[in-house]
């Protein structure tokens, strides 16, 4: 019994005596690594709310603006980690290659996830679009709603939420019509009425309607010459929230003018002739 209580007394002292070289071999070093760590969490604190500040006066994209804010705040942090290492004598080589590694490996797997990534940074700094802006891409439109750093989500007039991965986005050909847009139609008349007429009623009925954008104005003319009809062209803007509404509205609204003028609208005609 005596025996292992000196055991465990001898083991507690060396024990104690190695706690004690360590510390006064080591405790600079620790003191300066906890110094540096705490200068450095200090300082990454500091520069990050600083740049964000200076970010948001300067009326900066606030998804952006959090995503510099972050990486100064990381970069600096990781350097003051770097510099506490060094105290002990530890060596970053060896992680550094480790690091490396695995982002190499992983850069396989996630290369969808970065592209994204990239793709929504140079969309935040190069601002084709902003929340609100009507757009058009790879065959879908809609208002946008949000830009992140992953995809852009638009909405349409149904309600339907429609998300978009940023690779798709940049480098194709995109239409940004703002706030509205625009509506392509054609209108059949005979003939034997006067196009002009056709015309000034047709401009009347979109002029009439406060559901029509009045700036740029709409555009009415002869498109083309068919068959059985001279065809007449109209563009018009309308909000693109109510793009379907709008339009169905004013169609009724140009058959009702163009009625009134006493403009045809012939069915398709076709001359057949009977040789003997």
């Amino acid at each position: 019994m005596r025996e292992d209580i000196e055991k465990g007394v001898v083991m507690v002292q060396t024990v104690i005596d190695k706690v004690a070289e360590f510390l006064v071999t080591y405790s600079f070093d620790v003191l300066g690594a906890l110094l540096v760590l705490f200068v450095g969490h200090k300082v990454s604190q500091w520069a990050s709310r600083m740049l964000m500040r200076m970010l948001e006066r300067k009326k900066f994209d606030q998804t952006l603006g959090r995503f510099a804010a972050g990486m100064v705040k990381g970069l600096i942090l990781g350097f003051a980690i770097i510099v506490a290492l060094g105290k002990f004598g530890i060596t970053i080589a060896p992680i550094v290659a480790a690091i490396g590694a695995l982002a190499f490996g992983s850069t396989f797997a996630l290369q969808g996830t970065l592209s994204n990534f990239g793709a929504g940074v140079s969309l935040l700094i190069f601002r084709p679009f902003v929340v609100g802006n009507t757009i058009t891409v790879v065959g879908v439109s809609g208002v946008v709603e949000s830009v992140t750093l992953s995809c852009t989500v638009l909405s349409n007039e149904d309600g339907e939420k429609i998300t978009i991965p940023n690779k798709h986005i940049v480098g194709e050909v995109l239409t940004n019509s703002y706030e509205n847009k625009i509506v392509e139609s054609v209108v059949g008349i005979s003939y034997g009425d006067d196009p002009e007429r056709a015309i000034a009623a047709i401009l009347r009925a979109l002029n009439e309607s406060a559901d029509v954008v009045k700036t740029p104005s709409p555009q009415v003319g002869i498109q083309a010459f068919g068959e059985s009809s001279v065809s007449i062209g109209l563009r018009y803007w309308v909000p693109t929230r109510r793009h379907f509404q709008v339009s169905y509205a004013t169609n009724l609204a140009i058959w009702k003018a163009i009625k009134a003028a006493g403009v045809t609208i012939p069915f398709p005609q076709r001359e057949v002739r009977m040789l003997s």
